[in-house]
């Protein structure tokens, strides 16, 4: 089986397990951006928290780009790492007003895939995952977002090589996957993560991908 069979097989027995999933309302493209960088290093309880108390304090994006730090940070201070966040949220805020003069990334449509996101990574404070969660959730343009849990069990299962770092994971991944499966596949594949493939003890047992998964195997020589 090569890795696009492989890939196809995720999807599929993922779809078989799960269903197709349902992302949470989809926001603006700056929102994903802002929802994302808040969602680093923590649960969605806590993203959604910080995200929904910043923007009842302040309700537009201009708003938050010209607050002072220090009114920011206690309002995400629910998502963890403030500290790093705020600033990276309000520098992002910035670099678009400087770069397009107004706060706004619909104008991403225009481009590749690869385009936009390598226009959004120029952001300071935005890596590939970030980027692709924007493009693939706000934007319905093709990306293959690589969390922890993605990296993960892609590693566990064999489809992408052991080694690799997850910044090249991305576009290893995206060339796996058939396009229209991104979304289904990444969702799913996160749902695993979170309560069968977990990092310290996986419940293989109650695993739908035990028979094509490299980890499995060898646990079970």
């Amino acid at each position: 089986m090569n890795n696009q069979q492989l890939a196809a097989e995720i999807h599929q027995l993922l779809v078989d397990k799960y269903g197709p999933p349902t992302w949470r309302s989809h926001l603006s493209p700056v929102g994903e951006l802002v929802s994302t960088i808040l969602s680093q290093n923590t649960n969605d309880v806590n993203r959604d928290i910080a995200y929904n108390t910043l923007l009842e304090r302040f309700p537009t994006w201009e708003e938050i780009r010209d607050a002072e730090e220090k009114k920011i940070l206690p309002l995400i201070k629910t998502a963890g790492l403030a500290n790093q966040k705020g600033p990276a949220i309000q520098n992002a805020l910035k670099m678009i007003t400087e770069e397009r003069g107004q706060i706004e990334l619909d104008f991403l449509k225009g481009m590749s895939s690869q385009e936009a996101s390598e226009w959004l990574i120029n952001l300071k404070g935005v890596g590939p995952k970030t980027a692709s969660i924007v493009l693939l959730f706000s934007l319905d343009m093709p990306a293959f977002p690589v969390d922890t849990h993605v990296y993960r069990i892609t590693g566990r299962v064999g489809i992408r090589p052991e080694n690799m770092s997850a910044a090249k994971a991305h576009i290893y991944l995206a060339e796996q996957f058939e396009p229209e499966t991104y979304y289904p596949v990444h969702l799913n594949i996160i749902r695993l993560g979170r309560e069968v493939c977990k990092a310290r003890q996986p419940l293989c047992q109650e695993c739908p991908l035990t028979q094509i998964c490299e980890y499995y195997a060898n646990q079970n020589q």
